[in-house]
């Protein structure tokens, strides 16, 4: 069948590109209006400001957004072929390699610009390292971190999920549309002062990236993502569709609030609107949304010819390179454009630049050493017998239990995800 999902790759790379250039031409000057303490960017961060490019760059965290939704979807698939041990293994190999690099390259880059003390970042750089979720307090080794804490608590939540050999990935959705959708409706209430109370407000915000783990927030994302899975594979029933639209609405409720609060912060940006982010993510969910009907409509009978193939290869080759990109984009690709502009040239000209370089950068990281990386680490678990059995799909526990869906997962998802 041919693989309509390869698609979302560019679409990805488009996300993690626009969070990067919301960091490197928006956050890096407007933070001071939120009166929020600093990452460590600020110690390598050229003194440069973009306030004629603000229009077109505070929007650009809705990529976050994105990249929830294409999760919910990438793991509900890797969940719905595999065994507990099988999925968590698999994750594993795929978040921690990269993230061993980027924050080890981190690390040195920090060591190499800061003014401050070494000491400052050691305990930051191994909680990257262990992606131990920091809470409220302590800092990460770069804030974008953020998201991988609300990440290992999906994965948490599937892992359990096989575990139990009872959920489904309908129970997953479910429990998730309507947890973040109860709180969503409450914080929109809140933010727009429906609710008018100041601690609450706080309650909200705080829950959004210092707590993302809790996923109160994102979790309608992620359940966003598994019910586009099931739409692969299967027509949803009329309450299936009640629940996208819930997660939709939800969505929609997150964005804006945290829209508003931006527009309501930050001087720069106060005659925007909040609803742009929101069509911006609409627009995404709705690509995903029609690769997803596209493959259930596939009849599964055509062959990729030789074109389609390379094309594919490019496609997943940009999807790879995401995932380091995002990890490094904040704090590494600050420190280039610092040297850029330094060297003498123009600033906007040092970030497309920048990132230019880092794409090349991130490049190297995936397709050279990550796999190294992977490949050691399988050796090592394999010698120490610690590898999961795979077992033939005829001999996995027969659907509904577990995370498998009662219809044959004809999608064929050639599909990078973290």
């Amino acid at each position: 069948m041919k693989n309509h999902f390869s698609l979302l790759d560019p679409l990805r790379f488009g996300a993690a590109l626009s969070v990067a250039v919301f960091h490197l031409m928006f956050w890096s000057w407007a933070w001071p209006s939120i009166g929020v303490p600093p990452g460590f960017e600020h110690y390598v961060a050229a003194d440069v400001q973009f306030p004629s490019a603000a229009p077109f760059t505070w929007f650009g965290w809705v990529g976050v957004e994105i990249f929830f939704v294409i999760s919910g979807f990438v793991i509900a698939n890797s969940a719905s072929k595999s065994s507990a041990t099988e999925f968590l293994f698999g994750r594993a190999l795929r978040l921690y390699p990269a993230v061993w690099v980027c924050s080890t390259a981190t690390f040195i880059v920090l060591l190499l610009f800061a003014s401050g003390s070494a000491s400052e970042f050691v305990l930051p750089y191994i909680r990257a390292m262990l992606l131990i979720p920091k809470g409220i307090t302590g800092e990460w080794i770069d804030c974008v971190y953020w998201t991988l804490a609300a990440e290992m608590a999906f994965y948490g939540l599937v892992f359990c999920a096989l575990l139990t050999k009872k959920m489904t990935l309908r129970h997953l959705a479910w429990g998730l549309t309507i947890y973040s959708g109860v709180f969503n409706a409450f914080a929109l209430l809140v933010v727009s002062r429906v609710i008018p109370s100041d601690i609450l407000y706080l309650v909200v915000l705080m829950f959004r990236v210092p707590c993302a783990a809790w996923l109160l927030n994102h979790g309608c994302f992620f359940a966003l993502g598994i019910w586009l899975f099931i739409s692969a594979n299967r027509k949803l029933t009329g309450l299936e569709q009640f629940a996208v639209a819930v997660t939709i609405l939800s969505g929609c409720a997150e964005i804006y609030y945290f829209s508003s609060f931006l527009l309501t912060h930050i001087p720069a940006i106060s005659g925007q609107s909040p609803f742009v982010p929101i069509v911006v993510w609409a627009a995404a969910v709705f690509l995903i949304a029609v690769a997803a009907n596209r493959s259930r409509r596939s009849t599964g009978t055509a062959s990729p010819d030789a074109a389609g193939c390379l094309r594919t290869r490019y496609l997943r080759t940009i999807g790879l390179i995401t995932y380091p990109l995002y990890l490094t984009h904040n704090v590494i690709g600050s420190a280039i454009i610092r040297v850029l502009i330094d060297a003498g040239l123009d600033a906007s000209l040092a970030v497309e630049a920048g990132l230019g370089i880092l794409v090349l950068v991130c490049w190297l990281i995936c397709a050279k050493i990550e796999p190294a990386i992977r490949r050691s680490l399988t050796q090592i678990f394999s010698y120490f017998g610690r590898l999961p059995k795979t077992e033939p799909l005829s001999s996995l526990r027969s659907p509904p239990p577990g995370l498998r869906l009662p219809l044959p997962i004809r999608a064929k998802v050639n599909f990078t995800g973290r």
